[in-house]
């Protein structure tokens, strides 16, 4: 029952339901240790156990006391999913993605999608957000932030950026009530990225490929830029313009570092 359980977290309607989801693959679970997210079980077939992502994880849940069940390579398979089983699955408890509970510094730098429905595409930007050290990422409509696809496309880093979902309204309203400059990314606008100035306090919106973003990101005092296009194709990637953005910003302020995160040791201390 409690494999079937497991099973179950891959459809929306299950994971919100319970509050869990489901983290597969070693570097996965590592970092989801790493930031001290809830553990509801962990289910590890040994002979599987191969990456040192994976024992490095399944020594630090025994090391903390964790609920954890040997299964068969069988039950296994019923499990994991993808290439990246690497013989353990977590259930987790959902992390928190209110707007409330999001910390962000004295000159954040935030991205804002909207729409974004591919699981793949959500996690790839979260991987982009993560590797050049956004503050926070805020998800407006689109595919859950915490769907089992997101976390395996994003690596394990939908754990350490700081995440939030949220209607357009109440975006709008967190970003301008903490002083945040909104500069949304649209094919029309007259000015190119490289030619605008990204310091400061700062919250780049993007919106799906397929409509861009919404009329609610059009007002007087929200900023538009554009990336150059020179060929036949009208957009790019989401998660790579993300990243064209986001590194823009980051070389304009002179910071090619970002946040670091650690795996835990071992023996259980972070």
């Amino acid at each position: 029952p409690r494999i079937q359980a497991a099973v179950a977290l891959r459809d929306r309607r299950d994971r919100l339901a319970a509050g869990l989801t489901i983290v597969v693959g070693g570097r996965e679970c590592r970092r989801a240790i790493g930031t001290r997210v809830g553990v509801e079980v962990a289910f590890v077939c040994t002979p599987l156990l191969r990456s040192e992502d994976a024992l490095a994880a399944s020594a630090t849940l025994r090391a903390r006391g964790a609920d954890v069940i040997e299964v068969s390579e069988r039950a296994f398979a019923k499990l994991a999913f993808g290439d990246r089983a690497d013989g353990l699955v977590m259930v987790v408890r959902t992390p928190p993605t209110e707007l409330r509970d999001l910390h962000v510094g004295e000159e954040p730098l935030v991205l804002v999608t909207e729409d974004v429905e591919k699981p793949g595409n959500v996690g790839a930007i979260l991987r982009t957000a993560d590797a050049a050290g956004c503050d926070a990422v805020i998800a407006i409509g689109g595919t859950d932030l915490f769907n089992p696809n997101v976390i395996r496309a994003s690596i394990g880093t939908a754990f350490t950026v700081p995440l939030a979902a949220a209607t357009a309204e109440a975006a709008l309203a967190w970003l301008r009530s903490s002083g945040i400059r909104i500069v949304a990314a649209r094919v029309d606008a007259e000015r190119l990225y490289s030619d605008a100035d990204l310091t400061g306090p700062l919250a780049f919106a993007l919106g799906s490929e397929a409509r861009g973003l919404s009329d609610a990101w059009t007002a007087p005092d929200i900023e538009t830029v554009r990336l150059p296009m020179l060929g036949v194709a009208d957009s790019l990637n989401l998660s790579v313009s993300a990243a064209v953005l986001l590194y823009e910003a980051r070389r304009q302020r002179g910071l090619p570092h970002g946040r670091q995160p650690t795996h835990p040791k071992p023996d259980g201390d972070p």
